[in-house]
C-alpha cells in the first residue's frame, strides 16, 4: 500500500496517507441534508464567515425534507416559566436534560424576533391574529390544554395559511441568498464520516455524486441535518415495531443520519418515537408501499355513522370518535400512538358507502376507489379480509348492541356517532398508519453538539432537526419546525467557529492541518443557471411564478388567433411526485377546454394548483 495506512474504526475504513491526506474539496463547514434544519444551519455559518458545503440525496426541486410538506406552524412561547412546565408535562415521564429544554424553549420564545429578524417576515401569531382561535385553530396550537402552561404556548406562521410551503421556501431562498459562500449538491447523498482514529474528530464526509464517491474536508465541523428513517423498513421494524407506515412527507428520509451516527460512536436517543396524523388515530387510504399517503383531517364519515375500524384479528381496537393529537390517543394517562396493525380495514354497510363516495375528496381519491372490497356477507367479508369469521361476526353484533343501546362499553364512543349497520352489502377499505416523522438519532446536547455513550461531544460533529429530535414523549404540533430553526442556528454558527487542530498520534494523518492548507471547492448546482430560455412562436407565451411547493412554475400559453386557449405547456415545475403532479397534468387540459384560468384546484394541491395557475395568468398579462 506504499505510505497508505488502513484503518478500522466501528466497520467502516479510513484510508490515511502518512504524507498527505488526499481531499477531492474542503470547506469550513458540511452540512448533510438540505431541509429546513439544514437549510439554516448552513446559513448560519455562512454568516459567521464559513464557506459551507450543503448536499441532499434529493433531486433538486425535491428538496426540503419535512419541512417542505408541514403545516408551516413554528412553536413559539410566550411565558418562559410557563412553556418550561408545558415540555416537562409533554416529555413525562421520560427524561430529558433541563439545559436541553431550556435551551430549546428559549429559543421559542423568540421565534417572533427571530422570523422578524432572521427571516424578513411578519410573524403571524394563531392565537392572536386568527379569526377562528375560539374554534378549530384552538386544539392545534395547544394539543394538550391540560397539562400545566400550555396557555404558554402558541404557533407562528410567516403567512395567514397552513400547508402553503412559504417558511420553506423562505428558508431555502435564504441559502440562494448566500450562493458565494453557500455550494449546493442535489442527488448528493453522504455515505460515511471521515473521523480521526487518535482525537475521534470527524475531519470530513465521504458523498456520492454522479457516480463517483468523493471525500470532502470539513475544516471547522460537519452537521447532521439528513432527518428521520420514515423510508427505511428495517429501521421502521426495529425501532418503531411496525410491519408498514406510510410517510406524509419527503420520499428521501432514509435513515443515512443513524449510520453516519453509529460509525463514529454516537449516542442514540428517542428511538422509539414518532408522530401521525390524519383519518382516527392517524391514518389514510392504504397506499402502495414507497408511496406518499395522502393526509386527509377533517373527514368524520370515517368515524360516524354505520363504520368501525377492525384490527389483525377481525375486532375493533379503539374509538373510531376519539380525535387523535397527532397520533397519539389517551392511554391511562398518557397519550401514545396505538399499537400499529399490519392490515387494519375500515368497515362500512351501503349506506354509509353512497356519503362515502359523494364526499368531495374520499370518494374521488384513487386508493379508496381501487381497494373497495364488497360482500354479501360478514362470512364473505371475513374470508375476502383474511380474518376470523367468528370474530367478525361477535365485532359487528357487539357493535349494532352499543348503537343500538347507545352506550359503548369497550371503547366508549359516543352513542350519537354509531349507527346499526344495515341490511344489504358491506365493504370494506384498508387502512394504513401515517407518519409525519421519526425523532430518534444521534443524541445532542444544548450547543447541538453530537455525544457519545459517555455523553462527551464528538469533535466537530452537529446535529439539528429531526434527526435525533428533542420530543421524547407527547408531541406538540410547530416543535420539530421551531427545533429546525431553533438548533439549526445553533449547529450553524457552531459548526462555522474555528477550530485548533488536535494532536495526532505518530503514524495518524494530520487530516485538519492538512485540509486546512486546501482552498479546492466543488461546483456547487447554484451556480447553473436557473432560467432557460424558452423559444416561442406566434401567439405563445412564457409565464411564471415562483410560489408552488417546490418553487418556480414556468408554462408556456398558446392562444388561438382570436385569443382563446389552444394549448398550456408546463416547462418547469418541481411540485410533489404525487398530487402536485397531477396538478401540472390535469389543469393545463382543463383551462384549454373551458377556455378559462379559473378552474377548480386538484383537491390535495392547492398551492401547485394556485401557482401553475397564477403562471398562466402571467403569461397572459404579456399579450398585446
Amino acid at each position: 500500500m506504499g505510505g497508505f495506512k488502513l484503518i478500522d474504526m466501528k466497520g467502516f475504513l479510513i484510508m490515511a496517507n502518512e504524507q498527505q491526506a488526499q481531499w477531492d474539496a474542503t470547506y469550513d463547514v458540511v452540512v448533510l441534508g438540505f431541509g429546513g434544519a439544514g437549510a439554516t444551519a448552513a446559513r448560519f455559518a455562512a454568516d459567521n464567515g464559513a464557506t459551507v458545503l450543503l448536499v441532499d440525496a434529493a433531486p433538486e426541486g425535491h428538496e426540503g425534507g419535512n419541512t417542505r410538506y408541514s403545516a408551516q406552524l413554528i412553536g413559539t412561547g410566550e411565558n418562559f416559566d410557563g412553556l418550561m412546565s408545558y415540555y416537562k408535562a409533554l416529555t413525562a415521564p421520560m427524561h430529558l436534560d433541563e439545559s436541553m429544554i431550556e435551551t430549546y424553549v428559549r429559543g421559542m420564545m423568540g421565534i417572533r424576533d427571530y422570523v422578524t429578524r432572521y427571516l424578513g417576515e411578519k410573524p403571524v401569531s394563531w392565537k392572536h391574529d386568527s379569526l377562528d382561535y375560539k374554534g378549530p385553530v384552538a386544539p392545534i396550537v395547544e394539543e394538550f390544554p391540560e397539562f400545566p402552561g400550555s396557555a404558554s404556548y402558541d404557533t407562528t406562521t410567516i403567512t395567514h395559511n397552513f400547508f402553503d410551503g412559504a417558511l420553506w421556501r423562505n428558508l431555502k431562498g435564504q441559502v440562494t441568498k448566500r450562493a458565494d459562500k453557500i455550494d449546493v449538491l442535489y442527488e448528493t447523498p453522504a455515505k460515511q464520516l471521515i473521523q480521526d482514529p487518535v482525537s475521534k474528530t470527524v475531519t470530513g464526509v465521504v458523498i456520492a455524486r454522479h457516480g463517483k464517491t468523493l471525500r470532502v474536508a470539513a475544516k471547522n465541523g460537519v452537521v447532521l441535518a439528513t432527518g428521520g428513517f420514515e423510508n427505511n423498513q428495517q429501521n421502521i421494524e426495529d425501532y418503531l415495531g411496525a410491519s408498514h407506515l406510510s410517510p406524509l412527507g419527503t420520499l428521501y428520509n432514509k435513515g443515512i443520519g443513524l449510520k453516519l451516527g453509529q460509525q463514529v460512536g454516537a449516542d442514540m436517543w428517542h428511538m422509539h418515537n414518532y408522530e401521525s396524523l390524519g383519518l382516527l388515530h392517524g391514518m389514510a387510504f392504504a397506499v402502495k408501499p414507497g408511496e406518499r399517503a395522502r393526509l386527509m383531517i377533517g373527514q368524520q364519515l370515517v368515524s360516524q355513522g354505520r363504520v368501525f375500524v377492525i384490527g389483525d384479528d377481525g375486532s375493533r381496537y379503539f374509538n373510531e370518535a376519539e380525535p387523535n393529537r397527532h397520533g397519539h390517543l389517551f392511554n391511562h394517562g398518557q397519550w401514545k400512538v396505538p399499537l400499529n396493525q399490519d392490515h387494519p380495514y375500515l368497515i362500512f354497510d351501503k349506506h354509509q358507502k353512497k356519503q362515502l363516495d359523494q364526499d368531495p375528496i374520499i370518494g374521488q381519491y384513487q386508493p379508496y376507489l381501487d381497494n373497495l372490497i364488497k360482500a354479501n356477507s360478514i362470512d364473505e367479508l371475513a374470508k375476502k379480509l383474511q380474518v376470523s369469521a367468528k370474530v367478525l361476526h361477535q365485532t359487528f353484533k357487539r357493535f349494532n348492541k352499543a348503537a343500538e343501546k347507545g352506550k359503548d362499553p369497550e371503547f366508549h364512543r359516543p352513542a350519537k356517532s354509531m349507527v346499526p349497520f344495515g341490511k344489504g352489502a358491506l365493504y370494506a377499505v384498508p387502512l394504513v398508519q401515517t407518519m409525519l416523522n421519526t425523532q430518534g438519532g444521534p443524541r445532542r446536547n444544548a450547543n447541538a453538539e453530537v455525544v457519545d455513550s459517555e455523553g462527551q461531544p464528538i469533535p466537530h460533529l452537529y446535529s439539528a432537526g429531526e434527526l435525533g429530535g428533542i420530543c421524547a414523549n407527547q408531541y406538540q404540533g410547530g416543535g420539530n419546525l421551531a427545533e429546525c430553526l431553533i438548533f439549526g442556528k445553533i449547529a450553524g454558527e457552531n459548526a462555522a467557529e474555528e477550530k485548533a487542530v488536535p494532536q495526532q498520534a505518530d503514524q495518524a494523518v494530520d487530516t485538519t492541518t492538512t485540509a486546512s492548507k486546501a482552498t479546492t471547492k466543488l461546483t456547487s448546482d447554484l451556480a447553473v443557471t436557473k432560467k432557460p430560455d424558452y423559444p416561442t412562436e406566434a401567439n405563445q407565451y412564457i409565464g411564471e411564478n415562483d410560489d408552488g411547493i417546490g418553487g418556480r412554475v414556468v408554462v408556456r400559453v398558446t392562444l388561438t388567433d382570436d385569443h382563446k386557449l389552444a394549448n398550456v405547456e408546463v416547462l418547469e415545475q418541481s411540485e410533489s411526485e404525487d398530487v402536485g403532479l397531477k396538478a401540472m397534468a390535469e389543469l393545463p387540459k382543463q383551462m384549454v377546454a373551458k377556455n378559462t384560468v379559473d378552474v377548480d384546484s386538484v383537491s390535495g394541491a392547492s398551492v401547485s394548483s394556485q401557482a401553475l395557475k397564477a403562471a398562466v395568468k402571467d403569461a397572459l398579462k404579456k399579450v398585446e
